[in-house]
Order: C-alpha cells, then sequence, then structure tokens
C-alpha cells in the first residue's frame, strides 16, 4: 500500500508542478489554475523541501519494494525537475530588476544612499468621507528626523522627503490596505521616502469611476497635509498591483481631467512616477486576450453599471490603453509572463502605446516564470522586484531634483546596463525607452 500511496503523491504533486509550468486561461479552470500555479512557483523552494521528506519517508517505509514504487519515485523526479526549473528561473529573472538602472554593475544606484533602519506607521488616518463611508489610510514614515535618506534630497537641514501612494488590488470588489504593498512602503521608508497605502470605495457599492475619484482624493490629501509628514508636494509617486495596477496607471494618465475631481477640481492631482505590478490596462479587450465573460459578467454589472454595447465610451475612458498621451509621467511596468488573471499580451501593448507617445522613460520588466501577485509572498524574484522599484524610484526622483536636466545614468549608459542584464539572462525581458 506504501508503493500506491506514493504513486497518488507523487502524481499530485507533479500535476502542481506542470501546472506551474503551464497555467490554463480555460475560463472555467483559470482561478484554481492560478491558485494552484501561484502558490507553486513563488513557494517552488518549499514544494522542493516537502516533497523530497514525504519522498523519504516513504522510501523507509518500503515504498521501492514493489514496482509501483518505483514509478511513483520517478513521476516525483520528474516534479523535482520542473520545481527547479522554476526555482531557476526565478533566480535567473531576478537579477533584471536587481540590476535595473544599476550603472556599471555598482551594488546601488547612486552612491550616498544611507539607510533609516527604523520605520514608524501610523494607522487609519481619515482621508475623506464620501457615500456614507469613512476612508482611511495609512502613513509609513522614516523613524527619526530628515538627514540621510533621499541621495541629494534631505541634507540634514529637514528637507522634504519624496512620497508615494500605494494602491491595493481586489478586482475593484475587495481588498485593503491591511492586505498589500506593506514590504514595499516599510522598504521605501526605511529608505528615505514616505508612504500612504489607501483604502478606496469598493464594488458593487462603488460604480466607476468611484474608485479613482477616491484615490484622487487621496493625493490632494497627501498635498495638502505635506508639512504634517515631511513631503515634498512637488514628487508624488504611485504604485499598486492587479486592479491597484489598473488604479494607478489611471491616476497617472489623468491628472488632467477635472471631471474625475468633482468638488475638488483645483487640486494637484499628479504624479510625478507610476509603478504598476500586473496591471488590467484595458476595459474594452481590444487584444482579445481577456475572456468575453470579464466584460459582460463582471465589469458590466458589478464594476461600470453599464454595457459596453451601449456605451462604449465609458469603457473606454476606463482603459489605461486609451488614455496615453506625451505628457505621462515616467513608468516602471512589471509582469510575470505565466499570469493568467491580468494577460501579459496586455501590458506589453500598453507599454507599446505608452512608449509611442510619451516624452519620459518608459520601463518594462516582464519577469520570466512569474504568475500575477508574485510579489505577495517574501521570495528570491519579489525581493529582488523590492530592490529594482526603489532604484527606479530613486533614479527618477534625482532626476527631478536636478530639473529633468542631469540623470545620474544618461541614455546611453541605461542602454549598455539594459543590454549587458538581457545578454546575461536571456530568460528576462526589460525593455527601456528614454526619451
Amino acid at each position: 500500500m506504501a508503493s500506491w500511496f506514493f504513486l497518488a503523491l507523487a502524481v499530485w504533486c507533479a500535476g502542481f508542478t506542470w501546472n506551474a509550468l503551464h497555467p490554463t486561461r480555460h475560463q472555467y479552470g483559470f482561478v484554481p489554475s492560478f491558485f494552484a500555479s501561484w502558490l507553486t512557483i513563488e513557494l517552488a523552494e518549499v514544494h522542493l523541501v516537502w516533497e523530497a521528506v514525504a519522498t523519504a519517508l516513504f522510501i523507509s517505509n518500503g515504498a521501492l519494494d514493489e514496482p509501483v514504487g518505483w514509478l511513483a519515485a520517478a513521476v516525483m523526479a520528474a516534479s523535482w525537475v520542473g520545481l527547479l526549473t522554476v526555482v531557476l528561473a526565478s533566480r535567473r529573472t531576478a537579477p533584471s530588476l536587481d540590476g535595473l538602472l544599476t550603472p556599471h554593475g555598482a551594488q546601488r544606484p547612486f552612491s550616498g544612499v544611507k539607510r533609516i533602519r527604523k520605520v514608524q506607521r501610523q494607522r487609519n488616518v481619515t482621508y475623506a468621507r464620501v457615500g456614507g463611508q469613512v476612508l482611511k489610510l495609512d502613513v509609513y514614515l522614516p523613524d527619526g528626523p530628515a538627514d540621510g535618506g533621499i541621495d541629494g534630497g534631505i541634507d540634514g537641514g529637514g528637507a522634504l522627503r519624496p512620497a508615494i501612494l500605494q494602491i491595493h488590488g481586489g478586482a475593484w470588489v475587495l481588498g485593503s490596505k491591511r492586505e498589500q504593498g506593506i514590504p514595499l512602503l516599510k522598504h521605501l521608508a526605511a529608505n528615505g521616502w514616505v508612504g500612504f497605502n489607501a483604502n478606496y470605495r469598493l464594488s458593487p457599492g462603488a460604480t466607476w469611476p468611484d474608485h479613482l475619484v477616491d484615490l484622487k482624493r487621496a493625493l490632494a490629501f497627501i498635498r495638502e497635509h505635506a508639512a504634517e509628514y515631511g513631503v515634498d508636494p512637488d514628487f508624488v509617486a504611485v504604485t499598486g498591483g492587479s486592479a491597484g495596477g489598473h488604479l494607478c496607471a489611471m491616476v497617472a494618465l489623468t491628472s488632467d481631467d477635472e471631471s474625475l475631481q468633482p468638488g475638488f477640481e483645483d487640486a494637484d492631482c499628479s504624479v510625478q512616477v507610476a509603478v504598476p505590478f500586473y496591471g488590467v490596462y484595458d476595459f474594452t479587450n481590444r487584444t482579445g486576450s481577456m475572456d468575453r465573460k470579464f466584460i459582460t459578467r463582471f465589469l458590466e454589472p458589478i464594476v461600470m453599471k453599464a454595457f459596453f454595447a451601449e456605451e462604449p465610451e465609458r469603457f473606454e475612458a476606463a482603459s489605461p490603453m486609451s488614455r496615453v498621451h506625451p505628457g505621462a509621467p515616467p513608468f516602471l511596468v512589471l509582469h510575470g509572463d505565466r499570469d493568467v488573471l491580468a494577460p501579459v499580451a496586455d501590458a506589453r501593448e500598453f507599454v507599446r502605446l505608452l512608449t509611442d507617445v510619451s516624452n519620459e522613460p518608459v520601463v518594462y520588466a516582464e519577469l520570466a516564470g512569474a504568475q500575477h501577485a508574485f510579489d505577495i509572498f517574501h521570495s528570491t524574484r519579489s525581493s529582488h522586484a523590492l530592490h529594482g522599484v526603489e532604484r527606479f524610484l530613486a533614479a527618477m526622483h534625482e532626476r527631478y531634483l536636478h530639473g529633468g536636466v542631469e540623470t545620474p545614468l544618461e541614455r546611453e549608459e541605461l542602454a549598455e546596463a539594459v543590454e549587458e542584464l538581457e545578454a546575461a539572462d536571456a530568460s528576462a525581458t526589460v525593455e527601456v525607452h528614454a526619451d
């Protein structure tokens, strides 16, 4: 019996590994496929360890005494090969972000960056009261005086810090500031930033663009209270994942749309940098990469409260692809090539459209082997992504401090750095467009 139980376990493990390598986007299987592949990909080392322990236990109990036991061992070995492929892909793609904007192999992008080790958090700060709801955010601050954070920006005399707004995901219907973006905000605060993790109204109670309007209120709050938090009101970045990535892109691309600022039209809701993670960039399915039911069974009745056939302009206006323009701020777009929830084809098309018109740098990092929400678990990939985002933000902040004229990494140096990364790691894709 030990042999047959061993075979059943081996087949089960191999199935998870196969799904991690070949996740499905079929309408009836993509949700379980996502969760299974996500947990397997981002916890591949854990799977290897427990599968090895289980195999040792079965063998010690005589599982190899029967031919079926050897078959089980072969199937388990195949699973390990697949898991090792996943692990190696994660470790190979990590340097593509770790070296992002790092000139000539330097350990950090710019000299003189001093880390502030401790971080303090202020919870549940009310930033708006709207639609019968009290909207709150958490603030992440360096614990200590402004005496050595961002290179060139904090000089010991209380100079102002850059700020970043984090937008949680959850398909516009769930999620909160308690679950997402916290490792990034803590890391940035430890390096002299002030982070704001905001809640916003959710569907089906909220109807688009309520979600976006709320986040613009958060931006207005940040600037209104900039002095209180030691923030430079002229440099605010935005980031978010999944639906938060969609909202991040929309925030960055609609600063001139006063219709999205009802009652606070005069507030400055611009951002200076945008970093969307595995975002949704189109509500019209122009690339055909989304299942049609995403629109008919989800966007129409729950988020938009409208029919695409009757009001296509509303769906267009809610699509970052339709909002690209020359005045867009610098973008770093991150996406996994195995994402079954937010198609990587849409991320590629968004980057292409933005690159064609933007006057600012556009960086696209496509991570081979990464699923949706790849940064939720602590892993080699997520750790390097976190550091890569910090380096990109530091580069853009220093660029801002020099008036957009002098940059620590000129366009030619950036191109050379990316070429070296791609030559060293053919499995990763990092595209940089800096005009």
